[in-house]
């Protein structure tokens, strides 16, 4: 999902940091309520935990550039079941700013299109949620249709907005058309691993009920609305 320099460039990047800025505001919004009802220590022992995972998400997880973009196994849905949609999105942002700032400093002038693409469907994300999972379900209980609609609904929004970037800095070109139709049915694959790595996980966290009141995991992971 990172977006290769060059596509957009010049005063067309501006529109990155304006979007960035709107979803770290909403992401700093989630903190606060967290913080409200878990306590500081939750939010940075979690943020901590998703920083390291998604780090090793970008850099040793396999991962293939296909059309305008790469396609990473990500696991937004993961963290978000597990971490709650605040420590989530600063793990995605904070692995994403690691990996730039030590293994791919040309990847830094996207950053704001790139932590774009992760955290809005992310939010996205949270909200289809709270309309497919019922208020007395844990997440531990979920079924394989409501993880497959989290993931499609996380996976397909950074297809959307890879596409958007795409189009926002190089038009309707034909070769560009092409390059995001590539891009989009190799990355609606990822929609294949991704529920089952959610069941898979959900179904070992069962085994760790004892933490149910621990800070470290997102109270909805155990216990209902």
């Amino acid at each position: 999902m990172h977006i290769e320099p060059g596509i957009v460039e010049g005063p067309k990047i501006i529109l990155s940091y304006v979007t960035a800025g709107g979803a770290g505001a909403y992401g700093l919004y989630l903190a606060a309520k967290l913080v409200k009802d878990r306590g500081l220590g939750a939010l940075l022992l979690r943020t901590m935990m998703t920083t390291a995972l998604v780090f090793v998400f970008f850099q040793v997880f396999p991962h293939y550039p296909v059309g305008i973009s790469e396609v990473h196994l990500i696991l937004g849905s993961t963290l978000f079941l597990l971490f709650g949609a605040a420590p989530a999105a600063f793990g995605l942002a904070g692995g994403l700013l690691l990996q730039g700032l030590f293994f791919a400093p040309y990847d830094l002038p996207q950053f704001g299109m790139n932590v774009t693409t992760l955290l809005v469907p992310l939010f996205a994300l949270q909200f289809v949620a709270h309309k497919v999972i019922a208020p007395e379900t844990p997440y531990v209980q979920l079924k394989y249709r409501q993880a497959l609609a989290l993931s499609t609904t996380y996976q397909a929004g950074i297809v959307s907005w890879v596409a958007f970037w795409a189009l926002h800095g190089e038009g309707f070109a034909g070769q560009t058309v092409r390059d995001i139709a590539t891009f989009g049915a190799a990355y609606m694959t990822v929609i294949i691993v991704e529920p089952l790595a959610d069941l898979g996980v959900l179904a070992a966290a069962k085994g760790l009920h004892q933490l149910k009141n621990s800070p470290i995991l997102e109270r909805r992971l155990f216990s209902p609305a």
